[in-house]
């Protein structure tokens, strides 16, 4: 199955995109140098896709400081929302504020360049639960097993990045990914079926050492299921073709019904 933009689902979500602009000074924590990406150049790539909305995820090369992700919240308007780095103590006032300016859930990236720790894990949750975000999680999912009891008890939804990130050789028979399964078995948990080069030991076109895992993802759990392009792709040469990476996600799927519910469906009840 492949996706024409004009058949793609009304309300259609790319759910994580990074935006580098000039103006906004990377943290001392920065682990590269951006090439620039700004939000007018995504409207470009959104319209190719045929799609609505968007989730700015907040890059690590900023650090806690979220006004270039703010930015491009209100620069891509109506259909854009974001996810933010805060620091534990960050004030309720300062979530407050965040959500007025559609933020929607807290990045914890746990590999190089991340700033918040897994002990800050679950008192963050707790805080936000109440606004209904979510913590959105990117690890090396062969660690999933170590932390599976304590992600299934946390408050909030939890979204995991790029089919789990799985930094080594993974199957659908793995331990890790039985772990993935049995987070999205309970009742908060959502994956992200995108970027396969991140993980992939056989690369373009057909990353045929990942697509069984998409393929079983999306039929066992077509309602926990989301796409992003993960634009612009950071450090990945050469650079990936969206519209290439969405077809082959959609390639994965069974039906028209679940590619409607990873598109639009399981974006709108996550972040809208």
């Amino acid at each position: 199955m492949s996706v024409a933009k004009s058949t793609m689902p009304a309300g259609a979500c790319d759910c994580h995109i990074h935006v580098y602009e000039k103006g906004f000074p990377l943290a001392p924590s920065a682990t590269f140098v951006p090439p620039p990406a700004p939000a007018d150049a995504y409207r470009e790539v959104q319209r190719a896709l045929g799609f609505s909305r968007v989730i700015v995820v907040q890059p690590t090369g900023y650090g806690f400081d979220n006004d270039c992700t703010l930015a491009a919240i209100e620069r891509l308007g109506e259909g854009a929302r974001g996810i933010a780095v805060v620091p534990p103590d960050a004030s309720d006032a300062e979530l407050q504020r965040l959500h007025q300016a559609g933020v929607r859930g807290v990045r914890y990236m746990m590999l190089p360049g991340g700033l918040l720790q897994w002990d800050s894990l679950s008192g963050m949750a707790a805080r936000i639960a109440p606004l209904g975000w979510n913590i959105n999680l990117q690890l090396d999912g062969r660690t999933l097993p170590q932390h599976e009891a304590m992600l299934a008890r946390l408050p909030a939804k939890l979204v995991i990045d790029h089919i789990g990130k799985f930094l080594g050789t993974v199957t659908t028979r793995s331990d890790a990914f039985a772990a993935l399964c049995r987070l999205l078995d309970g009742p908060r948990c959502w994956i992200k079926l995108s970027a396969p080069y991140e993980s992939s030991r056989v690369g373009p076109p057909s990353y045929d050492d990942i697509a069984p895992l998409v393929r079983k993802l999306a039929a066992r759990y077509p309602e926990r299921s989301l796409w992003a392009s993960n634009w612009p792709h950071p450090n990945v040469k050469p650079t990936p073709d969206d519209t290439g990476m969405l077809d082959w996600m959609a390639r994965c799927v069974d039906s028209e019904a679940t590619l409607r519910k990873i598109l639009a469906d399981n974006p709108a009840e996550l972040y809208f």
